[in-house]
């Protein structure tokens, strides 16, 4: 197929492109590494990009330097390093505009020289514990947490996709990249200014959710769907639901009663329970005890997909009766864990993913954005975000919840790690910084060799190492930059910047840079930060050159503002972490995100006019 056969401009293609592939993105129904794979599959079938140039992102400079930049975190979390800080952190007083600066600080420090999403998991369960402990809702805490990840993020090269990404496409416009620090005077400043907004007036935006965190409960501010068995012993056995609410003197909602696969609402149900009968019902760590030891109704194990080895035991079992029995408790842990979006349980269910079996876990309950789920738990596909009830053996529950990329909400103990690998993991990384920072090696190879060396050296398992890069946003780079080119070379990226230039040509170029901004901010709350870097810097490329000016703030101006992400809980992955941990509802963000936003861009455009004039 050829672009004259088709008789549309090559930019015009590529709008149509990238028209579907926002479309796409905001859908959200597809996972956006797919989307991306797809855009770049249908460019190069269009013409857009030469068959061989497809693939050349996967060993693109920003690709490497991103994935060893992963590892590094990954390492960093490993040895202890982070640890050592949260374990100050957690001293902090009960005053919470105490407790917002110094989480919030300690957050945009760490997220400036490690993963930003990773900086964000290591100290998420340590504002947990803060709000247990000092009687305050989580969600005061969570979505400035999640904020100042991003924030953190802009201060230096590795700190954020964006950055490195703007600093490979400035190397490849004139030969230069921007350094380690480069980021740093407009970062700082940004960062600063967003804490300070955070810290003083930002939280009083955030909504207040569910309940106060009590010290001896885990939290719990979710709706749990949960799924209760009633056994032949149970009290609640030959009770009507009516009778099943005086026994418990409590009203727990109970949604339907599952009996041989037959599902009733629970409002239709009038006969009385029998033995096998499943609830579904909403309820709390605390209601399940309540209704385990008021009437006996206890959690049954979901039955997960057979190897070959059990199948004719379950086949026995199966004659002996129902194969779905109540879960044995003793010597379990009941806690509660957020899924990661590294996580391996991303869009699978419980019996694909066979967590009892093989990860020792039983699924009590599921909880998303705070609102009730009717799917039963397996056929419930988990997604990043979804705070999860897990049962598991006290010795073997953290390596598992840390194998399937789950972040444990409550108990969290912190493990500091061995003062040599500590010392050795800060000391790998300090030799790449000099590196870069002397010119001796690009970022690409400094990031990788550090991350090289900490695989052999044992501070981080190699195993952890591969868990560490994350497949979908490494996909999604690799994708998109090739599309991102053919924005270029297509002439679209100057059809955009020319209809910015004729809305400024009266104005002064200092408009045209908060439309830049605008228009990126936007662009990154509704796709990952990373492709709106990628579109967005071949258009601040032509608006430069349009106004024959410096590229340089252009370029910064999209460096910042794909990092603005604040607006929904689906433009950074931070975002979408404290969704269910917060409680909060997808139309939360913007009642700090927008302020926010306009802070930073106020901060912004000055800094960066004042570091790189025009």
């Amino acid at each position: 197929m050829t672009l004259e056969s088709i008789g549309l401009s090559p930019s015009t293609l590529v709008f149509i492109v990238l028209g579907l592939t926002l479309v796409a993105f905001i859908w959200g129904r597809f996972r956006y590494d797919l989307v991306a794979l797809a855009a770049l599959l249908g460019s190069v079938m269009l013409g857009l990009v030469p068959a061989d140039d497809a693939f050349a992102g996967f060993g693109h400079p920003a690709v490497i330097t991103v994935a060893a930049v992963l590892v590094l975190s990954r390492g960093f979390e490993r040895s202890g390093v982070v640890d050592v800080i949260a374990n100050q952190v957690l001293k902090v007083g009960e005053r919470l505009l105490l407790q917002l600066l110094v989480l919030v600080g300690t957050v945009v420090v760490l997220s400036g020289v490690m993963n930003n999403v990773g900086a964000l998991a290591l100290l998420l369960p340590v504002a947990m514990r803060l709000a247990r402990e000092h009687n305050t809702s989580p969600s005061l805490l969570l979505m400035p947490l999640a904020f100042g990840s991003l924030l953190g993020g802009l201060t230096t090269l590795i700190g954020t996709p964006p950055n490195i990404i703007i600093a490979a496409y400035r190397g490849n416009m004139t030969g230069e990249n921007f350094g380690m620090f480069s980021f740093s005077p407009v970062g700082v400043v940004v960062a600063l200014v967003g804490l300070a907004f955070i810290v003083l007036v930002g939280w009083r935006l955030t909504p207040k959710r569910s309940g106060q965190a009590a010290a001896d409960d885990m939290f719990d501010t979710a709706n749990y769907l949960v799924e209760l068995n009633v056994t032949e012993d149970s009290k609640a056995n030959g009770l009507t639901l009516q009778q099943l609410r005086d026994e418990l003197d409590e009203t727990i909602p109970v949604l339907a009663v599952v009996r041989e696969d037959n599902r009733r609402a629970g409002y239709q149900f009038h006969g009385v329970l029998q033995e096998g009968d499943i609830l579904l019902l909403e309820a709390g760590p605390d209601e399940l005890k309540l209704l385990e030891d008021k009437v006996g109704l206890s959690a049954i194990a979901e039955p997960e997909e057979p190897d070959e080895a059990q199948e004719q035991e379950q086949e026995t079992d199966a004659k002996k009766g129902d194969e779905r029995q109540p879960v044995d408790t003793e010597g379990l842990q009941l806690i509660e864990a957020v899924i990661r979006n590294d996580s391996m349980m991303v869009n699978r269910s419980v019996r694909e993913l066979r967590l009892n079996h093989q990860f020792g876990l039983h699924l009590v309950a599921v909880a998303r954005d705070g609102g009730r789920l009717k799917q039963r738990l397996r056929d419930i596909r988990f997604q990043t975000g979804d705070v999860l009830l897990l049962q598991g053996s006290e010795n073997e529950i953290a390596d598992s919840l840390s194998t399937l990329g789950c972040l444990p909400l409550a108990n969290r103990e912190l493990h500091l790690g061995q003062p040599r690998k500590l010392a050795i993991s800060v000391g790998i990384f300090a030799l790449a910084i000099v590196a870069m920072l002397f010119d001796l090696l690009p970022a690409a190879v400094a990031m990788s060799t550090a991350a090289l060396v900490s695989l052999l050296i044992g501070v981080l398992p190699l195993r952890d190492g591969y868990q560490a890069i994350d497949g979908p946003v490494i996909v999604l780079l690799a994708a998109m930059l090739p599309v991102g080119e053919a924005l270029e070379t297509s002439g679209g990226a100057d059809i955009i910047a020319d209809a910015l230039l004729r809305f400024g040509v009266e104005w002064p170029i200092v408009v045209s840079l908060v439309g830049l901004f605008l228009l990126s901010m936007l662009l990154s709350n509704v796709v990952n930060n990373a492709a709106a870097a990628l579109l967005m810097a071949p258009i601040a490329a032509s608006l430069a050159n349009g106004f024959d000016a410096s590229l340089d703030p252009f370029l910064m101006v999209v460096a910042v503002s794909a990092s603005c992400a604040f607006l929904t809980p689906i433009g950074h992955q931070s975002n979408t972490l404290v969704l269910g941990p917060g409680g909060y509802r997808f139309g939360d963000y913007w009642k700090l995100g927008l302020p926010l936003s306009l802070v930073v861009m106020a901060a912004a455009i000055p800094a960066i006019l004042w570091v790189w004039p025009l």
